[in-house]
């Protein structure tokens, strides 16, 4: 197919998909514990192309154009229940995120006696703030504050992957986080998440196991360019990814909205 060629991508909703990463009950304690139960989400759906990488940008406003997306996906409203997204999108800004990662061992570097103990025991620091959040461990500064001593553990590079994001995300938890004190519950969670979302297979080549799954951050506004997916407000724990899999066909959407889900009466 010529690269100039437009495809139209067609959709369907697959309500009875499951992710045993956030919905077995050892997450859901975990997720509870972080303040991030109820307000992450994972939707799947069906395509009907062949997808090839160039085609992205057709492929995510086809997405959202598509009656059974704008039927059934859903965000979170203001009163933390999950409602239907209901308006039309007016364009979509996209992120490309890495997927190279297939082994664990990309965190091993943190166990260096400066930010996480050989025991796996998260190393404390004194108190600061970063935009409105208080960092008092070096793990959540290594995360975030670039003149910090260790940031540099991480290249540019590596901190555009997945598996870096995914990390980064479990790690700065939700509005009322219940931090832990080592880091071997971040690493199961993430590890979980990024095997329910991302597809490999064998290189014909050099028999080495790699990704097959493309992602992509997204941010959507409607027609007046105010975003209104994933969230209408903007903190960095609000976001959207959209995982590809070419090999079944399946996109998954990734979302949290930060904020406090109040219990039912």
């Amino acid at each position: 197919m010529n690269c100039s060629d437009k495809l139209t991508f067609n959709f369907h909703f697959l309500p009875n998909k499951t992710f045993e990463s956030l919905e077995n009950k050892d997450a859901k304690t975990t997720l509870l514990k972080w303040s991030m139960k109820d307000r992450i989400r994972i939707q799947a759906f069906s395509f009907d192309q062949v997808y090839q990488c160039y085609s992205k940008q057709q492929f995510l406003e086809d997405f959202f154009k598509d009656p059974e997306v704008f039927c059934n996906l859903q965000t979170l409203s203001s009163n933390g229940k999950w409602v239907l997204l209901g308006q039309q999108i007016g364009s979509v800004s996209i992120e490309d995120v890495s997927t190279t990662k297939t082994s664990m061992t990309f965190f091993d570097r943190l166990q260096n006696d400066e930010v996480v103990r050989k025991s796996g025991n998260i190393i404390r620091c004194f108190e600061e703030y970063y935009d409105d959040m208080i960092i008092d461990d070096e793990l959540r500064k290594m995360l975030l504050v670039e003149d910090s001593d260790n940031y540099d553990l991480y290249s540019k590079e590596d901190r555009k992957e997945f598996l870096f994001h995914i990390f980064k995300h479990f790690c700065l938890g939700g509005s009322l986080c219940q931090f832990e004190d080592e880091m071997q519950p971040y690493l199961n969670m993430t590890r979980s998440l990024y095997k329910d979302l991302i597809s490999v297979q064998k290189d014909p080549k050099t028999g080495q196991i790699v990704v097959a799954s493309f992602v992509y951050k997204i941010v959507a506004k409607d027609k007046h360019g105010s975003t209104i997916f994933p969230s209408r407000e903007n903190n960095m724990q609000d976001f959207a990814y959209v995982c590809i899999d070419p090999l079944k066909k399946h996109v998954y959407v990734l979302t949290h909205v930060f904020g406090v889900t109040l219990p039912e009466i």
